[in-house]
């Protein structure tokens, strides 16, 4: 179904476009806040900033399908990181998701990186599973209630994460966005 959706670069004129996926693309449990905590998580600098390495997913219409942030790290050679990651919710367990993550990993790679890391909130359980199948491992912490470790107040006081990493190393995946949920999560926010 969505074989033929192209993967883009990202580009600055992205930033209103993937910001309206903020409100419309998450259920919120009636939390009024969470949509503006994610926009604080994706300002305009990744637009500018981050780009090169960021990518899109479009729609037969050109509309935002799926997106991808994330960037080389410049104080750890050798490592990149994924910030923030969408699926519209209509084409999840597609492979949108898992096509973007094979897309960073290739272009990583072909930069020097040899591991990719990310983080999500406990309560992400789709989250926690698509990136455990597309072979990222969890970071040794403290033992949580859902069987994994987490990372207290990584991202401050009560703020706990499930911290990722991947090597760059050819590993063996499924297809991921029909083996999970997956798709359609954010790696950063609570």
């Amino acid at each position: 179904m969505t074989s033929g959706y192209p993967i883009r670069p990202l580009e600055e004129d992205d930033f209103l476009p993937i910001h309206r996926t903020l409100t419309a693309w998450w259920d919120d449990w009636g939390d009024p806040q969470a949509a503006n905590q994610r926009m604080l998580l994706l300002p305009r600098l990744f637009f500018q900033h981050f780009a090169d390495i960021s990518m899109v997913v479009t729609d037969p219409r050109d509309e935002v399908a799926a997106y991808l942030i994330g960037f080389m790290s410049q104080s750890r050679a050798g490592q990149a990181y994924i910030h923030f990651v969408g699926v519209h919710p209509d084409l999840r367990g597609h492979g949108l998701g898992g096509r973007l993550y094979r897309r960073f990993f290739e272009l990583c790679a072909s930069r020097g990186a040899t591991r990719v890391s990310c983080v999500t909130s406990p309560g992400n359980i789709r989250s926690i599973g698509f990136h455990r199948a597309l072979g990222f491992e969890v970071a040794t912490g403290r033992p949580h209630s859902g069987g994994f470790d987490v990372q207290p107040d990584y991202d401050g006081k009560g703020l706990d994460r499930v911290c990722f990493v991947r090597s760059l190393e050819p590993i063996a995946t499924p297809d991921i966005e029909k083996s999970t949920s997956g798709g359609g999560h954010d790696v950063s926010a609570p």
